[in-house]
């Protein structure tokens, strides 16, 4: 056992030191002392000789300092510094108290030697016990029950405040955004673009410089030991499902502000889990399909079985509300919905590697566009299938006017089904953690395009028709990322680069990433970036977008040539927060 060691009073050895001191005190600094003074040095000196004499054992070196003391004091009456009397007094009564000193050493010593050494080892001895867990643990809970009684705490109340304020968990985050858009020399003009696509772009040639902001702020509550629920709000435009971002400029007055959360999660079983309501991505899925920022509405189920330490599975079902719609006498078309299902394995390596593999089929019901005119009705903004043209779209999906292209009525509904087959893998590498290298591959096919179908709905049945669509159903990314999996602390980095091609058909434009191209399918390029971590839950992130179109449509007029291709950049420099 360690200890630690203090020394308290005088080396005896030093003491026979003394009576050299006190002649040599006598010939030069008696005369410069008054009564007093003197009295008190004696007093200190008898007092001394009495503590050190029950301490050491050199009987003959304390008679010499009792000798020397008498001397001096003698001495100090012959030069009438101190009168018989006082000096008698004063010698009486340092024997007097020498004499008690000994009495009480006498009856306080130990039985022998090394029992005095041990009872001074004890008493000089700080000791350091050692403290089992258990009894740590409960010490810990003793100190938190004293620290909430005094703090007035009660079961199910804090300070007088409901038990609930415990079952709260707030989030939020905070991007500012510096983005630039650049349109190479050469793109098509607005408005030639929007006629042969079906869209409604406002920019396709001039460079554009913004500041934007995205902010997010919710809260999710423990119900009970299974059910969570979860509310949270963000900015960005209210009929734009893909983007939260805000373009700052004090003419906007103030910032819109939704709720793009709002769901009920239920752990049923350690392996089933069913959410409700408005809710993040339920998929094992990349941008290529879904926007990162793309909020889902409906109802989702995961299954999770383990099949071993290392292998698990997922199964998850889904049907999800795209645009409800009250059918009537006056209005034909139907809700859109997409149902959803998926299934995969997960591989966890022992070096902390892992692999996933996930195959995925979602049915869009609906969405295809049907033409008011060739149903047998006046062409009208406000027909019985207007509702069937998209309630919000980017670019580059096959459309049709569903009013025949009468002038002044035009609504471009989309020309084919969408019935996506999705396969997406993704491998981690993690030999070298922290670092990892995570690749990634997604792959994507609507097979829901019919050709036969698409020209019954646009050209009255003619397949050959020069407003027919092309057969372009394929979608697929590759990516690799080295660095770490998160950059939410300081000095945490990654890097990534991806190469991307949707065609023009393969998935929904409505959904897919909203910054590749700004949007849309009909698109193909590169994608470059990195991510620093600055500090706690602040990093820097910076991506390049370079993106043209895959095949630019034409009027369809025999000889007029197609657009050029529209293309464009995008650099986006990033600040974000978390909290």
């Amino acid at each position: 056992m360690n200890f630690i060691e203090y020394e308290i009073g005088v080396d005896m050895k030093k003491l026979p030191l003394f009576k050299a001191h006190a002649q040599d005190f006598q010939r030069s600094h008696l005369s410069g002392l008054n009564t007093s003074s003197i009295i008190a040095t004696i007093a200190a000196v008898m007092l001394g000789t009495s503590v050190n004499s029950a301490q050491a054992g050199e009987r003959e070196s304390l008679e010499q300092l009792r000798s020397t003391t008498t001397n001096l004091v003698n001495l100090l009456v012959q030069e009438g510094v101190l009168s018989k009397d006082k000096a008698g007094a004063l010698l009486k009564q340092a024997a007097q108290d020498a004499e008690k000193a000994k009495e009480i050493d006498a009856a306080a010593a130990p039985a022998s030697t090394s029992e005095s050494v041990d009872a001074a080892i004890d008493k000089k001895m700080v000791r350091v016990q050692y403290v089992p867990d258990i009894v740590k643990k409960q010490m810990k809970e003793e100190i938190k029950d004293e620290v909430m009684t005094t703090l007035n705490y009660k079961a199910g109340e804090r300070l007088g405040m409901p038990e609930w304020i415990d079952r709260l968990k707030w989030e939020g985050s905070l991007r500012l955004r510096a983005e630039a858009d650049k349109y190479p020399e050469g793109n098509p003009i607005a408005s030639k673009f929007n006629s042969l696509n079906g869209t409604k772009l406002n920019n396709t040639t001039e460079d554009r410089n913004r500041l934007r902001v995205r902010a997010q702020l919710g809260v999710k509550a423990d119900i009970n030991d299974w059910m969570t629920a979860g509310i949270r709000m963000t900015t960005g435009s209210l009929d734009d499902p893909i983007s939260p971002n805000q373009t700052q400029e004090a003419a906007s007055g103030k910032y819109t502000i939704g709720l793009d959360r709002a769901y009920m999660n239920a752990k049923i079983k350690p392996w089933l889990n069913v959410v409700g309501g408005r809710f993040a991505n339920p998929w094992f899925s990349t941008d290529l399909m879904w926007d990162p920022d793309l909020a889902f509405d409906g109802i989702a189920a995961s299954f999770t079985p383990a099949i071993n330490d290392r292998l698990s599975g997922f199964v998850t079902l889904g049907a999800f509300p795209i645009d409800e719609i009250e059918k009537s006498d006056l209005n034909q078309a139907k809700s859109k919905w997409m149902y959803g299902s998926q299934a995969g394995i997960n591989w966890k390596f022992s070096d902390k590697s892992s692999a996933k593999f996930g195959v995925a089929l979602y049915d869009f019901q609906n969405v295809e566009g049907i033409s008011n005119v060739a149903n047998g009705f006046t062409a009208s903004t406000s027909g019985p299938f207007s509702a069937t043209v998209p309630a919000f779209r980017t670019k580059g999906n096959s459309t049709f006017d569903i009013n025949g292209g009468v002038s002044g009525t035009e609504q471009y509904g989309l020309s084919s089904k969408f019935r996506d087959i999705n396969i997406t893998g993704q491998i981690d590498l993690a030999q070298f953690d922290p670092v990892h290298i995570i690749l990634t591959g997604d792959y994507i096919r609507n097979i829901g395009f019919d050709s036969q179908e698409i020209a019954q709905r646009t050209t009255g049945g003619d397949i050959n028709s020069p407003l027919m669509p092309k057969k372009q159903v394929n979608a697929y990314q590759l990516k690799v990322a080295v660095g770490m999996l998160e950059t939410y602390q300081k000095g945490q980095w990654n890097v990534f680069a991806a190469y991307k091609r949707l065609e023009a058909d393969s998935v929904l434009d409505s959904f897919t990433d909203s910054d590749f191209y700004l949007g849309g399918t009909n698109a193909k390029g590169w994608l470059l970036g990195g991510s620093y971590g600055l500090d706690k839950n602040t990093w820097l992130t910076a991506r390049w977008f370079s993106a043209d179109e895959i095949s630019p449509r034409s009027s369809g007029v025999v000889g007029e040539a197609p657009l050029s291709p529209l293309s464009v950049d995008v650099l986006m420099l990033d600040l974000n927060t978390k909290f």
